[in-house]
């Protein structure tokens, strides 16, 4: 096989399956380009028996700043679907099928036809009462089974630096650049990240990386899962559901009960952890620092018109002055200043 390969180039992708065993000679596969994503690119291969997405890691990220990260993370996804699937409710994370760390390769167990992007669900203005739930207990699940890991199983995602190039730097730092006057709240959240090492942290819960399918969400996308601070997810989750109130006036109530209830639904999986110093007043405060992110960091949410921005951003900035301490005291003080 070459050196280098380029999965968009579908018939050579297909050959290299074959020369690994996965499909047959005779087999006849056909490859869809998978397209929305960043920081990788993505394939669909089907054959006679079964259906794999494989990735490819980018070292240069597709959005419009110049983003650059190691694909080597590509190993880390590996390892992200590994640990994941025992931790999580049964068929929400897609199963390992195989790896090519000098090719930044990653294959995995296809989600099965029908199956939705539940973003694409949720711009619709289409808030599912059980959907909402299972986003929540999917979380708190992770982040509550992560925490009886021993040391071993917690080894291979101590390395935070994936999470760094992809997160804290294009994210946290990047905003606080374009936003001097936030420089002390991104300072102090990103020193108190670093000193609460408490469970397996996803980096990237999102709706965006969730497929439903028969009814279950399932959660993709595990290149900076790492061992820190759950809060993180609990903000980047509860930005998006913010998010949306802001862009879809008409479903504005509907997208806050839903924030209302995803943390709700957490605290069902996750109480225990939750209860450790400052959990909430820091998972409001993560919440903060990505509604601002997403507005002035490297990668922002496209869908906000220009309008939506900048009501996101000042609601963020006006809320950052002191922040709530409760996660319902949040929702309903962002609410009222869209």
């Amino acid at each position: 096989m070459n050196a280098f390969l380029d999965i968009e180039q579908t018939d050579d992708l297909i050959e290299y399956l074959r020369h690994r065993g996965l499909f047959e000679k005779g087999d006849r596969c056909t490859a869809v380009v998978l397209r929305g994503g960043v920081s990788n690119k993505a394939v669909l291969v089907k054959g006679p028996t079964r259906s794999i997405v494989v990735k490819q890691a980018l070292e240069k990220l597709r959005v419009a700043t110049d983003w650059h990260a190691d694909p080597a993370r590509i190993e880390r996804e590996a390892i992200g679907l590994k640990l994941l699937e025992p931790l999580a409710p049964a068929g929400s994370i897609t199963p390992f099928v195989f790896e090519d760390v000098p090719l930044f390769l990653l294959g995995m167990e296809a989600v099965p036809d029908p199956h939705e992007n539940w973003k694409t669900v949720l711009l619709r203005g289409e808030v599912a009462d059980d959907a909402i739930h299972q986003f929540g207990s999917l979380l708190g699940r992770i982040h509550f089974q992560g925490t009886k890991l021993d040391a071993e199983a917690l080894r291979p995602i101590q390395d935070r630096r994936f999470f760094e190039e992809l997160r804290v730097d294009p994210y946290y730092r990047f905003a606080a650049k374009n936003n001097p006057e936030t420089t002390e709240f991104y300072t102090h959240l990103i020193s108190d990240m670093k000193a609460m090492p408490l469970t397996v942290v996803h980096g990237d819960f999102s709706p965006k990386n969730i497929l439903v399918y028969q009814g279950r969400l399932v959660l993709l996308d595990h290149e900076v899962i790492h061992l820190g601070d759950p809060t993180f997810d609990l903000g980047f989750a509860l930005t998006h559901l913010l998010s949306k109130a802001n862009h879809l006036r008409s479903s504005r109530d509907l997208f806050l009960q839903a924030a209302g209830n995803f943390w709700k639904s957490y605290l069902i999986e996750a109480r225990s952890l939750a209860t450790e110093k400052d959990f909430e007043s820091r998972a409001c405060r993560q919440t903060l620092a990505c509604l601002l992110a997403r507005i002035d960091g490297r990668s922002p949410l496209e869908y906000l018109t220009p309008e939506e921005r900048g009501a996101q951003k000042r609601a963020a900035l006006e809320l950052m002055q002191k922040p709530p301490a409760h996660i319902n005291d949040l929702i309903r003080e962002f609410g009222s200043r869209l």
